[in-house]
């Protein structure tokens, strides 16, 4: 299919982690059956780690001090807390160019570029692992899971974490003090100056617009 699309966008605030899965599940199925357009769900998470498959077939553990939960979208572990924005695009993937789970997170990224280049940050991606990097550290992950081509989970950036948090995780095939926020590399940009930034580049970037409120 080709031609623009439109996107409910949901700020839900702050959700436990618990609650944000079984939200998503219902979307997806709801999407799925057309029952509603895609639907973009921005939230915040208390601290909490998730762990991919990746993770868990390479034996890579959560440090201590950490909570936990087990997930079914792609990539290892993903911390989740204060200072982040959490983005999940419950969307039926199928305009033009959405050929490929590789093809849709190129886009993904491209999008988190766009609006980064907006608020005045160069962001690039990095061989290592999918995802964004500004000064070779990582501050921006993507991991998703689909159903019939209609995706749940999503993105993270992170803008202005607790300072150590995310830095003590190593994630696969990364060390610790490899992913970091935006606030440790100098760059001192707001969660709502992000979400415009997103919100300003989304027709661009995905060829869907957000739908008036």
């Amino acid at each position: 299919m080709s031609g623009e699309r439109y996107v409910d966008v949901r700020d839900e605030g702050c959700i436990p982690y618990a609650s944000s899965l079984e939200m998503m599940k219902d979307l997806q199925k709801q999407r799925i059956n057309d029952e509603i357009i895609d639907t973009l769900l921005i939230m915040e998470h208390p601290e909490i780690v998730t762990i991919g498959p990746r993770a868990r077939h390479d034996g890579i553990v959560v440090p201590a001090g950490y909570a936990s939960h087990p997930v079914d979208r792609g990539g290892g572990l993903t911390w989740h807390g204060e200072g982040q924005i959490v983005a999940y695009p419950i969307f039926k993937w199928d305009l033009e160019g959405e050929v490929s789970v590789a093809a849709i997170i190129a886009l993904l990224e491209q999008w988190i570029l766009n609006a980064l280049e907006r608020c005045g940050i160069e962001g690039h991606r990095d061989p290592r692992m999918q995802g964004i990097w500004v000064n070779e550290k990582k501050i921006s992950s993507i991991g998703l899971s689909f159903l019939r081509w209609t995706s749940r989970h999503g993105f993270t950036i992170n803008y202005d974490t607790p300072e150590g948090r995310v830095e003590m995780l190593a994630g696969c095939g990364l060390d610790t003090n490899t992913t970091t926020s935006l606030a440790r590399e100098g760059y001192q940009t707001t969660r709502d100056e992000l979400l415009d930034a997103l919100y300003a580049t989304m027709k661009d970037s995905l060829n869907r617009s957000a739908v008036a409120q």
